[in-house]
């Protein structure tokens, strides 16, 4: 029996759930929110289309008690990033939030994982981590998993072939900092930088242009439907299976780095095998030089707003 609590049923916890379901993730969901005729209201909507997906038990309160006993607690809750703001500037709120729920969340289901992602996700990550009590592995944030999706995404779209057959990462701050690791980016084997078809290759100025499409794509969406909220439950979703499943599949987490690519004490995205454990290991993915020197500079972006909230 495996049973996953998403705190907050807002555009993005509601969608985690509904991923979550149709693909099946565990036998029991449980949804909170303090608004309680709006997490009623999405618990029976999802149990109305219980017909069509695989078996589960869902349910949802305004208490959090109904998080007991879970297995992975996915924090979605706090405030949300209006049109114009960045990721960063919603930290004080969340950080703020953390300091009652997570202690509450361990006290419930002390043997959860906590999947953080609530924006900034780094910094809110890092504040739950010291805030849980936890061994940094349980304690980890959905990072630039959707990042480097979408950057999976942008290649596959330039160069006409399937993005399952791309695979490339974003490093760093899941935020305006991240890091394109183009050097380690493949299609089908081949070197995204070597890659050439019918005369026509991605270059650096190409690059360059998928790289800024990746980091504005959430202002982009925010512009126009006022949240992202289907990529991301796709995203978490599938987190969550290697979690469940104990898949030890590499997905670029947010965790805290001892000593990775000399950075420490702080919680960045890297390459990182995921099981039943939480974050297994961070990966010492090789870095061109440039990405070293701007994964040191996203480092210190993400430090520097935890230092500001005297964390």
């Amino acid at each position: 029996m495996s049973k996953v609590a998403i705190v907050g049923a807002g555009a993005v916890g509601t969608a985690i759930a509904y991923a979550a379901q149709i693909r099946g993730v565990c036998r029991e969901l449980a949804l909170f929110d303090l608004n309680a005729d709006k997490v009623r209201a999405e618990v029976l909507d999802l149990n109305h289309g219980m017909q069509f997906t695989p078996m589960a038990r869902i349910t949802g309160s305004d208490d959090l008690a109904v998080c007991a006993g879970a297995d992975v607690v996915v924090i979605t809750a706090g405030a949300k990033q209006k049109p114009g703001q960045t990721r960063l500037d919603l930290a004080a709120a969340n950080v703020e939030m953390c300091r009652q729920l997570v202690p509450a969340l361990v006290a419930l289901a002390p043997d959860a994982l906590l999947l953080v992602v609530t924006n900034p996700v780094d910094v809110v990550t890092y504040a739950a981590l010291e805030l849980s009590g936890l061994p940094a592995s349980r304690v980890f944030g959905s990072g630039t998993v959707l990042d480097s999706s979408r950057l999976r995404f942008l290649i596959a779209e330039h160069t006409g072939v399937a993005v399952q057959n791309v695979h490339a990462y974003i490093a760093g701050e899941h935020g305006d900092s991240e890091v394109p690791l183009w050097s380690t980016a493949t299609i089908g084997g081949v070197p995204v930088q070597d890659w050439e078809s019918d005369g026509s290759r991605l270059d650096a100025e190409g690059r360059a242009r998928i790289h800024e499409r990746v980091v504005t794509a959430a202002y982009e969406i925010i512009a126009g439907k006022g949240a992202t909220s289907l990529a991301v439950g796709l995203a978490v979703s599938r987190i969550l299976e290697a979690i469940l499943n104990d898949e030890h599949r590499v997905l670029p987490v947010t965790s805290r780095l001892d000593g990775v690519h000399g950075l420490s004490d702080v919680c960045l995205s890297m390459p990182s095998v995921v099981g039943r454990a939480g974050v297994e290991s961070v990966l010492a993915t090789p870095l061109s030089a440039e990405e070293e020197q701007q994964l040191a500079a996203s480092a210190e972006t993400v430090r520097a707003a935890a230092r500001s909230l005297g964390l």
